[in-house]
């Protein structure tokens, strides 16, 4: 029988230990978030239904971010055994500059919409982290502003081609003479995407109010503060604004786009030039054959053509081709540092984060975009320890197995030509 007691306050104090409230309601909800998929959820709780499902959502029926996401999901590790890793070195050296991490932070348009801070919040981030920031043709905060929240990190410029060349040819020249290092060069947007969930939401720039969105925003008056009280919306590429995204993206985008286009702006560039939305081995060996410095094998985080190729599912056979002579990148889907490790492993160089850095954003601002990084580096080290391997060179294809539930069906063979019979007459 078990002898018992009555307890001792001083033995008490020592078992019952009460820890100490948090009063600062930002981060004692972003120190609860524990994953990505924590920051999502607080960022749905927190901003509007339009703005957030234009983050959330991607383009007709979704099933390229799905399918990008579940070939993430369907990766088998395969750890080392007695192979200490203590400490592992998450560094990396991409395009010719360092990263603290082998991630960085993706363009993305119009974030301020999402949470008012916007790009100034992800570029001091991605300085702070010591990660590069990319800033989007279509993004909220002009060149110069970047610049000056991010002044000693590395900061890159994604550039569309616009119906109207000189507004590009002008961003292209800011962006040099702003000192930012690497230009990536957008293929995949010649026209908007169909991206039902703007559409039944009427989501459009600026905000439309209807009786749905002023019910929607009652329960989230921060959000409608913020937007109201801060400087209004400037894009650096759009003249005027009214009408949903995607009006937009067509008003601007021209869908003439072509080789003679990157070679006029592969001139202009002093620094290095990456292709975004790569998604066939064919187009990435001709891209390399131009001296293209790298390419990101992106399908717009299946915002643009839905049923497209999986990034991740490419990455293999695309570094077996070209990998050796330039810079290999992926993103779409990440939503865990395992999913970067598992990138790395099969040869890619760098992986970019869209969504995930806006999950943070609208969960806290700059905080919340902290907190993204540091779930994801956290997430990174612990995958590499329980590999077994201490530094990003130490990962390689045997540490990792794609495991697929898509698989091609067979084309036929192209039937043959017939040879034309001979008359029966001589």
């Amino acid at each position: 029988m078990v002898a018992r007691q009555l307890p001792k306050p001083a033995e008490l104090l020592e078992l019952m230990q009460f820890k100490k409230p948090e009063l600062d309601g930002r981060k004692r909800r972003l120190d609860a978030a524990l994953t990505i998929a924590d920051l999502r959820a607080i960022a749905k709780r927190r901003t509007p239904k339009a703005a957030f499902d234009y983050t959330d959502g991607a383009a007709e029926g979704e099933l390229s971010l799905s399918r990008a996401r579940q070939a993430f999901e369907d990766v088998e590790f395969h750890p080392g055994i007695l192979r200490p890793a203590p400490a592992v070195d998450t560094s990396t050296t991409i395009l010719g500059g360092p990263s603290a991490l082998p991630f960085g932070i993706a363009p993305t348009g119009f974030t301020r919409l999402m949470q008012t801070e916007g790009e100034v919040a992800g570029a001091s981030a991605a300085g702070a982290a010591g990660i590069p920031f990319t800033l989007s043709t279509l993004g909220t905060t002009s060149i110069e502003g970047v610049k000056a929240a991010n002044p000693h990190g590395r900061n890159w410029f994604q550039l569309y081609v616009m119906r109207d060349r000189d507004i590009s040819y002008g961003l292209v020249e800011r962006a040099a003479a702003a000192g930012f290092d690497t230009l990536m060069f957008t293929v995949d947007t010649p026209v908007a995407g169909a991206r039902l969930r703007d559409k039944r939401n009427g989501f459009s720039i600026p905000p439309q109010l209807t009786l749905g969105t002023i019910v929607n925003a009652i329960p989230r008056p921060w959000w409608w503060y913020d937007f109201l009280t801060t400087p209004k919306l400037e894009f650096a590429s759009l003249s005027s604004t009214g009408g949903t995204v995607g009006e937009l993206l067509d008003a601007a985008m021209d869908p003439t786009i072509s080789y003679d286009d990157l070679a006029v702006i592969r001139a202009m560039w002093p620094g290095n030039i990456v292709i975004k939305g790569v998604q066939n081995v064919e187009d990435s060996k001709r891209l390399v054959d131009l001296g293209i410095d790298g390419v990101v094998l992106s399908n717009h985080g299946g915002r643009q053509l839905d049923r497209a190729p999986i990034p991740f599912h490419l990455l293999p056979q695309v570094v077996r081709e070209v990998g050796k002579d330039a810079t290999i990148m992926v993103d779409t889907g990440i939503m865990n540092g395992a999913d970067i490790v598992a990138s790395v492993a099969l040869g890619a160089k760098f992986t970019l984060i869209g969504r995930a850095y806006l999950y943070g954003l609208m969960a806290g601002g700059r905080q919340g975009v902290d907190r993204t990084i540091a779930i994801l580096r956290g997430e990174i080290e612990r995958t590499m320890k329980l590999l077994g391997v201490s530094s990003l060179a130490e990962l390689e294809p045997k540490h990792v197995t794609q495991l697929t539930r898509l698989v091609p069906v067979p084309q036929p063979a192209a039937p043959r030509a017939t040879r034309p019979r001979a008359s029966a007459k001589a």
